[in-house]
């Protein structure tokens, strides 16, 4: 039997416009977007949006959902249940787990969880190392949606430093290559000095000296040369430097481009000044800098020499957190909290809806070739997102569903919140509800 929901009242955000209409869902797509659509029988579930804007969900191109092996940290289902109560309906996670995601085989039982326990579309990247070449040329582009390498620094023993195994990389594979570049060599030196003066227990506040701009610019300046040398589609993880933005283009348009960036919502938030008062739970890979830093990034954003905004949602337990500076690990939660901080830095003048869109939804989906979703058009994946702008509420501790029970937007009012969250026609979350339904779907890309 079919499954019809139609969406009244809406206003639709989509491709640069927003526009009221009505939105008619049959099963897992979007049957029609048009002004006016009548219910045709009376078994339409009918939602009425009260004028409420309607996105495309959010595609998060970079999460650490811990699973498996971190498990203490989160799951793929925890934190993908706190993902569709923050307007994200895909994610793309990453390979850093325990055992790490470097073989087929372990990237099959990656999906086997997922299509077990998501509450979200989802995919993976697949993990590069020194010595597993001939694992990455296995990998089906059309099924994976990327693969991921951390270059000149790596927190779990994934690090590639063999420059001939690298551009062999870089040479070989039809992949797109997402990257985390810092650089090893000045990061040990920085923290060699810090350590000599202060011991392990070393104040947050140098954290972004330690892993400086330089370390940055370094490492991400030396993986586009290779892209340009090698013709490889490369994409930068979170930008954190203004000085890395001037490495990226706006001339052409995305699905042309070759070299894209992404920048992430802690590093468009939070700057060097707030170490003070947060800590170790704004202590992220690469840091927080400074508001120079943050300005050049919101600048880089806007003139579209960055492409898309993420989470990179890595969290830890907090008892993890509460260790001095050389024992506190990097990461924070953020799926929860990503799309209506960005809402918030919209009722701040900083930025547009439509442009919110482009960079969580529209963007992701062009970038990744991700299929038939990001955007709401007919024939589409009827994943959507009502929000309503104008309804405040504060982060908590018992609103917090991060399995480690904790956000650095702890005490945070925001303006905006997510009602609800549709994931292939499927209502799976409506005003802190969850709606137990297996919706989710592996992602497909058009390669």
């Amino acid at each position: 039997m079919n499954k019809i929901t139609l969406i009244k009242n809406a206003r639709i955000v989509n491709e640069g416009k927003i526009f009221k209409g009505d939105i008619l869902i049959e099963n897992n797509y979007i049957k029609e977007v048009a002004s006016s659509i009548s219910a045709k029988s009376s078994d339409v579930h009918v939602f009425d949006a009260e004028d409420n804007f309607v996105f495309p969900g959010v595609i998060d191109d970079q999460v650490h959902f811990r699973e498996p092996g971190l498990t203490r940290k989160a799951t793929i289902e925890s934190e993908s249940r706190a993902a569709v109560a923050g307007g994200i309906t895909s994610f793309i996670e990453m390979p850093n787990t325990n055992p790490q995601t470097t073989t087929i085989e372990k990237l099959e039982e990656k999906f086997e969880i997922a299509a077990n326990t998501s509450w979200a579309n989802y995919s993976f990247m697949f993990g590069g190392t020194n010595d597993n070449l001939e694992e990455i040329l296995k990998v089906d582009a059309k099924n994976v949606a990327a693969l991921k390498l951390f270059l000149g620094s790596s927190t779990g023993n994934m690090l590639v430093d063999n420059p001939k195994v690298l551009e062999k990389i870089f040479s070989s594979t039809k992949l797109l290559i997402a990257v985390h570049c810092e650089d090893e060599g000045t990061i040990q030196k920085n923290l060699k000095a810090h350590i000599d003066t202060y011991g392990d227990d070393i104040p947050m506040k140098y954290h972004p000296v330690i892993r400086s701009e330089e370390a940055c610019y370094l490492s991400s300046s030396k993986a586009i040369e290779l892209a340009k040398k090698t013709g490889a589609r490369l994409h930068v993880f979170h930008l954190s430097t203004a000085k890395e933005t001037n490495l990226f283009t706006n001339k052409i348009p995305l699905k042309d481009k070759k070299i894209t960036a992404e920048v992430c919502v802690h590093h468009l938030w939070f700057t060097d000044e707030d170490y003070d008062k947060k800590g170790t739970l704004i202590k992220w890979n690469p840091a927080v800098k400074s508001q120079k830093d943050k300005d050049g990034l919101w600048k880089a954003l806007l003139d579209d020499r960055i492409d898309v905004i993420a989470t990179d949602h890595a969290p830890h337990t907090l008892e993890e957190k509460n260790n001095v500076y050389t024992k506190a690990p990097s990461g924070g939660p953020l799926v929860q909290h990503g799309l209506v901080a960005m809402l918030e830095a919209h009722h701040q003048g900083k930025i547009s809806i439509e442009k919110i869109v482009e960079k969580m939804c529209h963007n992701p989906a062009i970038l990744f070739q991700v299929e038939k979703r990001g955007f709401i058009k007919e024939g589409y994946f009827a994943d959507l997102v009502i929000v309503d702008i104008n309804n405040p509420w504060t982060v908590k501790k018992d609103n917090i569903l991060y399995k480690c029970g904790w956000s650095p937007f702890e005490g945070t009012s925001f303006k905006s919140r997510i009602s609800h969250t549709f994931v292939n026609g499927s209502l799976v979350y409506k005003n802190f509800k969850f709606y137990d339904e297996n919706a989710a779907k592996r992602l497909t890309f058009s390669r």
